[in-house]
């Protein structure tokens, strides 16, 4: 590999970990909505230089996270009531999609793995972290859902959790109830794809599971 070459490798990887490190502290919210981002300021926690955390901004604003503002820069985007509607609804549709096709080819040991997620999110109930609950959520989905053979619906999927990224951590913060009937629901979906239940009742389930999450957050923010 020539000098060059492996340059380009680490200033890709160095973008990879600025994307993953910026990404990870708007999730988790400690860049909450509105937060200005200083790229000098964020290379220097990262001992990184400031072209790397660029690139990785770049990305973030790609997927929604970050917004640009004139005399002010990069900040941390925050999701209107109106567009995490607009995002709830069209995940409802694509996840439940995405789940029924995944379903004839799901296995036991995929089986086990998600009920297994859905054992620690039940643990997760005892002493409520809605960071880590939302986290092994989108873990649960993520099994059920990653053997979908259509590649756009995947990807359609995937941009939807992307939008709700910077609303994960508070989202069932905002509605903690929800979290006891999500694990029960999931149970529920389990259980409809080891019986081999049709796909439209699959799908049904699956966004149903989604929109019922919605309804209990409007529920609460009119409030």
């Amino acid at each position: 590999m020539t000098e060059t070459a492996v340059g380009n490798q680490t200033a890709q990887s160095k973008s990879q970990k600025a994307y993953e490190a910026v990404k990870a502290r708007i999730v988790e919210g400690t860049y909450t909505p509105g937060y200005r981002l200083v790229l000098a300021k964020i290379a220097e926690d990262l001992g990184f230089s400031v072209v790397p955390v660029r690139e990785a901004i770049r990305r973030l604003e790609a997927e929604g996270l970050v917004k640009f503002e004139r005399n002010i820069g990069a900040t941390v985007s925050g999701i209107d009531p109106t567009e995490y509607l607009y995002t709830m609804q069209t995940l409802s549709i694509v996840e439940g999609a995405a789940t029924a096709l995944s379903a004839p080819l799901i296995d036991p040991a995929t089986i086990a793995r998600a009920r297994a997620v859905n054992a620690e999110m039940r643990e997760c109930l005892e002493h409520f972290d809605p960071v880590r609950f939302t986290a092994l959520n989108q873990d649960f989905h993520s099994v059920l859902f990653e053997h979908c053979p259509n590649p756009h619906i995947l990807d359609l999927v995937h941009r939807g959790w992307n939008r709700l990224a910077s609303l994960r951590s508070s989202t069932f913060r905002f509605v903690p109830g929800r979290a006891q009937e999500s694990v029960r629901e999931h149970e529920a979906l389990l259980q409809l794809i080891e019986s081999g239940a049709d796909a439209d009742t699959i799908e049904k389930a699956a966004r149903q599971h989604r929109a019922a999450t919605l309804d209990a957050y409007l529920a609460k923010a009119k409030h």
